[in-house]
């Protein structure tokens, strides 16, 4: 079976500000078989920023079921979040699920995973994916040393992502919350 790769994706609270992007590359071995994936969407009628990282089925499967919980829960994302990650970790349909997931809405910003995580960083950056790490440190510096808000660090924190990792791409796709 053929082990399919690429996805960058990056989320960073900013002055106030939230935004969620990511590359649209599909790699499959060494081979890109798609530029233009569409990994990042708005949920909860735009109130929620959300990206995923690994197997498309399992990911738009994860999407669905954190809708669910955010119809649940629809005030309070954190407990969307734990909820999302308990199902995931004992339910023996959505354990088999490999993919992570990014979310984040004005006050929040968490990475989901399958084994339990529900991870908030100390800095208001997470990335995702292939080239995260790279997306990460790039975020961290401009955040830090640079005047972007926070739309603008994740567009060049993933190009600069892009012109490193292979597995991703510089067709970027940024979502921001509204002021």
């Amino acid at each position: 079976m053929t082990a399919f790769h690429g996805t960058t994706i990056l989320a960073v609270r900013h002055k106030d500000r939230v935004a969620l992007g990511g590359d649209g590359q599909v790699t499959a071995g060494d081979t890109i078989m798609k530029s233009g994936a569409q990994k990042v969407r708005k949920l909860a009628d735009g109130r929620i920023l959300a990206g995923f990282a690994g197997s498309v089925a399992d990911a738009l499967t994860l999407f669905e079921k954190f809708e669910e919980k955010l119809e649940r829960f629809p005030a309070n994302l954190p407990r969307a979040c734990v909820e999302l990650a308990k199902d995931w970790r004992t339910d023996r349909y959505l354990r088999r699920l490999e993919a992570l997931l990014a979310v984040a809405d004005r006050n929040h910003l968490f990475v989901i995973s399958g084994d339990g995580n529900v991870i908030e960083p100390d800095d208001e950056v997470a990335a995702i994916g292939s080239g995260g790490a790279y997306a990460l440190a790039a975020a961290r510096a401009l955040k830090e040393h640079s005047d972007l808000d926070a739309a603008g660090i994740v567009r060049r924190a993933l190009e600069i992502a892009s012109e490193i990792c292979i597995y991703t791409n510089a067709k970027i796709t940024v979502l921001e919350l509204p002021a």
